[in-house]
């Protein structure tokens, strides 16, 4: 399949070397890549800037937005939350409409300092604000409440034994989405909360990941869910 993503931070950068081992065509997008590819401080998670990484992956090409959205059969949000709505506009509401948009960003507000708020909660959601604007474009929120590397090698935390959330107007887009998050990424367990509304609470969530990362002071964890028998 053909997948653009939206981003060229660490989340972009897990994501794409995951679906593209999968044999997955990537294309990550940026505003503007001759900037982006002058850069050379490492990620937040201190790898190598994106064009060191870059070199290593030749089949995973840095484009604009509009480039990357235009390519993609499904469009990856990996932006951050307040960056995700002037990036979604520089790829095109054509180049986005009728497609799955994975939106895996949040709407964290760092004016004050950590740890976060959101610029958005309790009545609306980044994901919603998304649909509303590209209301041809089926949104799917998943993947949100967890780390750049728990989100493609589940793996990697008490034997994958944990739970993924997805939400989403769209039934089919979202079956599609368990698909590849069970099948290619490796969740066990992927609970769909229902309707876009849901992202709400799934963006309100890392609130409490924040402070739970300041007091561990490890991103590794997530939540669990466990039914009474």
């Amino acid at each position: 399949m053909k997948i653009g993503i939206l981003g060229s931070g660490i989340v972009a950068k897990t994501i794409a070397g995951k679906l593209a081992s999968l044999g997955h065509a990537v294309k990550l997008g940026t505003r503007d890549p001759r900037a982006t590819l002058a850069r050379s401080e490492p990620d937040m998670a201190g790898g190598p800037p994106l064009r060191t990484w870059l070199e290593t992956r030749p089949e995973i090409t840095l484009v604009p937005f509009s480039e990357a959205a235009a390519h993609g059969e499904w469009v990856v949000n990996a932006l951050s939350g307040e960056g995700s709505l002037p990036a979604l506009a520089l790829a095109g509401e054509a180049n986005l409409a009728s497609k799955v948009l994975l939106d895996i960003s949040n709407p964290l507000d760092f004016s004050r300092g950590m740890p976060p708020s959101l610029t958005v909660a309790n009545t609306d959601s980044l994901g919603e604000s998304i649909q509303r604007a590209y209301p041809r474009t089926k949104v799917v929120k998943t993947l949100n409440t967890v780390n750049a590397f728990l989100m493609v090698e589940p793996g990697q935390l008490a034997g994958g034994d944990h739970t993924m959330f997805v939400c989403g107007d769209d039934a089919p887009s979202k079956a599609e989405v368990t698909r590849l998050l069970k099948e290619g990424f490796g969740w066990k367990e992927v609970i769909d909360l229902g309707d876009l509304s849901n992202a709400r609470a799934t963006e309100m969530y890392v609130v409490l990941w924040a402070r739970l990362y300041g007091a561990t002071k490890d991103p590794m964890f997530n939540v669990k869910v466990v039914r009474a028998t």
